[in-house]
């Protein structure tokens, strides 16, 4: 595994940045999150719906860290934001395959930003109740991806789900020496992964490199953003990528794939699996489907020039 206890050091003015994203950007944000009807789609033997949790309000110095002053306008005006930031979404598959019902990753729950923590409001809206969750697979464990793991009173929102997420991601997180090895900034994220993962740690599976959720389901790994971070890729009419968060948005980072982004952990092994994933999903004409991407994220990467362009379905 890479080295980040020196990398993170360089995320730290990142992190207070996002930490302080909540008050410092103002934007009107849509009275409802859901797009009427949820996006539904077959993908081989997936059933998949995609499930809004919201949207989550990010800083120019997140988003555009790498844009002068006139990049940074044109994005955020494609963005639909203003000079404070824009608004990106949060949209979580609800999967079905066999007797198992899946969701990628909890959203943010009651702990992160008032804008988003929708999914156990939405998931009523498409007719599934909590306990039908079967099985849970956390992209990584920052806050807007595992916050919704419990209640605000502490018990678990899917009782009868099994959980799973990456080896090295656990590892990091969970590193009993985590407050002397990392920054400062990063402690209060910590102690929320540690919540999440604590919260579910009897049962809790830990994945790596190829493993299987459910037949046809595979863990591929897209480290940097975090240092487990996975993404998913599902089997059938010529695969499909969950890429979580390795490419943050289809906005910036299909048209700049040489930019950096703010948040992630490890900002250059982030920049090179992002490349990867890109590239190969342009070369194999796959279908990608994206956390943070306009709704519902659903699409494919098409070249244009060194560049790309995100070609929804």
């Amino acid at each position: 595994m890479p080295d980040f206890e020196t990398n993170t050091l360089h995320a730290t003015r990142r992190q207070l940045l996002l930490g302080a994203a909540a008050t410092t950007v103002s934007l009107a944000l849509p009275r409802h999150v859901l797009a009427a009807p949820a996006h539904t789609f077959t993908h081989g033997a997936f059933d998949i719906t995609v499930v809004s949790d919201g949207m989550l309000m990010l800083p120019p110095e997140i988003l555009l860290p790498d844009a002068n002053a006139e990049e940074r306008a044109d994005f955020l005006k494609r963005l639909g934001g203003n000079e404070k930031g824009a608004a990106v979404q949060a949209n979580i598959p609800l999967i079905r395959h066999g007797s198992d019902l899946i969701l990628i990753d909890t959203g943010a729950g009651p702990y992160f930003q008032a804008s988003a923590g929708r999914l156990a409001e939405n998931l009523k809206t498409v007719g599934v109740k909590p306990e039908e969750i079967t099985k849970v697979v956390f992209t990584h464990v920052h806050p807007d991806h595992s916050g919704g793991t419990t209640t605000p009173d502490g018990k678990l929102l899917f009782p009868n789900a099994h959980y799973y997420v990456g080896e090295a991601e656990a590892a990091f997180w969970t590193d009993p020496a985590f407050e002397t090895r990392q920054p400062a900034p990063l402690h209060g994220f910590a102690k929320g992964a540690q919540r999440d993962l604590g919260a579910v740690e009897d049962r809790l599976t830990l994945v790596k490199s190829g493993d299987e959720i459910v037949p046809g389901m595979a863990v591929l790994p897209t480290l940097g953003h975090t240092p487990g971070h996975l993404s998913l890729e599902l089997a059938g009419d010529g695969n499909l990528l969950v890429t979580g968060d390795a490419c943050t948005s289809d906005t910036i980072f299909f048209a700049r794939p040489d930019w950096h982004f703010g948040f992630d952990t490890d900002a250059e092994i982030a920049l090179k699996s992002r490349q990867t994933l890109l590239d190969r999903a342009a070369s194999e004409k796959i279908k990608m489907l994206g956390y943070h991407w306009t709704y519902p994220g659903v699409g494919y990467a098409e070249r244009n020039g060194a560049a790309y362009r995100f070609v929804p379905t």
